[in-house]
């Protein structure tokens, strides 16, 4: 991709990792931050960190906001006013409505793309910050208008460039309830698990025998609570509903051991895991060893592929460039069905992108019903094959 000067405003643990692997592919960059001590920290790091806002921005191809969850609808415009005209923005906060509808409200809707990489730590600040947390990241990307996708391209692009991320683009309401159920809910179960053993009269006995299953429920618990209320209150309406869900679900589970219902039990048991099982592996995988004579891979379709690479489908489609209404809605159709963005090339009048789609789960009409708790306690559907390449303009099924 052509050599593009980015800015990042708001330098913490995931703005932080955002400049710091810029820097690392050298694209070239500046970070801002309101806290002085942070851009003095930045600037020993051997960042350009200048005290000045509008001079972090003003010659920019591109600028990542990621400051706290509130602050971003303001700072969007602010941005905006001291940027180039032709400047792409992006912001990446955990809930996307809310700063999508104020960038309409500032006629925004041709220089924004609302981001969320869906990656993070429980830890905070440019300390914690490092360039490779978002390796591989699924970054979820909003478009807006169809005669708006050329700086969502320009993003993409970027994003698949430097970061290797799995680029899903959405809708900022379909993102928003996504989201709830995907990380905002299991922020609350693990406050509330870590809390119930807070409080319980066996709460150094817990602390004490506190192994895999406590740690990893609880880890996202360790997030700063301003920033974890902040998500919750800006996606309150979906955050509410998915509660909802998974009460009714916990009361399953808790009926079902009251009643010492053991088939019941194993039954939801098995329901919920076959989800668990079926989850892609994390971004952080490690490249799969290398034969001999050949590099290491990590993403691949055949014998040497991740489960979820076996199970998707390679699409390769074209789009006329100025009318965008196809396009935008094959993206949106993309991403609804759990898919993500491989590759953009930009042509005369043109532009072609490379995704990949999951493929449906593969089950039998018997399957279909609630897991069978004795075959196949939620083992994940079978991998069907590897994809085909796709023709120019066409899509592989």
């Amino acid at each position: 991709m052509d050599a593009v000067r980015a800015a990042v405003v708001g330098t913490g643990l995931i703005g932080g990792s955002v400049l710091l692997r810029l820097v690392e592919a050298g694209v070239p960059v500046r970070g801002w931050d309101p806290d002085p001590d942070t851009r003095r920290y930045g600037r020993e790091r051997g960042v350009d960190f200048p005290d000045d806002l509008a001079r972090t921005v003003r010659d920019a191809g591109v600028v990542f906001l990621a400051g706290p969850l509130v602050t971003l609808p303001a700072t969007v415009a602010e941005v905006a006013a001291a940027a180039p005209v032709d400047c792409v923005l992006t912001d990446v906060g955990s809930t996307k409505s809310a700063v999508a509808v104020a960038a309409r409200r500032h006629g925004l809707t041709g220089r924004f793309v609302p981001g969320h990489p869906m990656a993070g730590t429980e830890r905070a600040g440019l300390a914690a910050a490092r360039p490779e947390l978002l390796r591989g990241a699924t970054w979820v990307l909003c478009p807006d208008q169809p005669a708006d996708l050329g700086p969502f391209r320009r993003l993409a692009r970027l994003l698949m460039d430097v970061f290797a991320a799995r680029v899903t683009p959405m809708s900022p309401e379909a993102h928003d309830e996504a989201a709830a159920l995907a990380s905002h809910v299991p922020h609350v179960l693990a406050r509330a698990l870590a809390g119930a053993a807070g409080r319980s009269p066996v709460r150094d006995s817990v602390r004490a025998l506190a192994a895999g299953s406590f740690r990893d429920g609880t880890r996202v618990a360790g997030t700063p609570s301003r920033r974890t209320a902040d998500m919750l209150l800006g996606n309150r309406a979906a955050v509410l509903e998915q509660l909802t869900a998974v009460r009714a679900y916990l009361d399953e589970l808790a009926a079902a051991v009251e009643a010492d219902d053991a088939p019941v039990l194993t039954r939801l048991l098995a329901e919920a895991r076959a989800l668990r099982v079926a989850l892609p592996a994390p971004p952080d995988r490690p490249a799969l060893p290398a034969r001999p004579g050949r590099p290491a891979l990590t993403d691949v379709t055949g014998p040497d592929a991740a489960p979820e690479d076996v199970a998707a489908v390679a699409e390769r489609l074209s789009f006329s460039a100025p009318d965008g209404a196809e396009e935008l809605a094959w993206l949106l159709g993309l991403g609804a069905s759990g898919g993500w963005l491989t590759g953009c090339e930009p042509g005369l009048g043109t532009v072609t992108w490379t995704a990949r789609r999951l493929r449906p789960p593969d089950r039998s009409p018997v399957d279909r019903s609630p897991v069978d708790p004795v075959r196949d306690a939620g083992s994940p559907p079978s991998p069907g094959g590897p994809a085909r390449a796709a023709e120019p303009g066409q899509k592989v099924t």
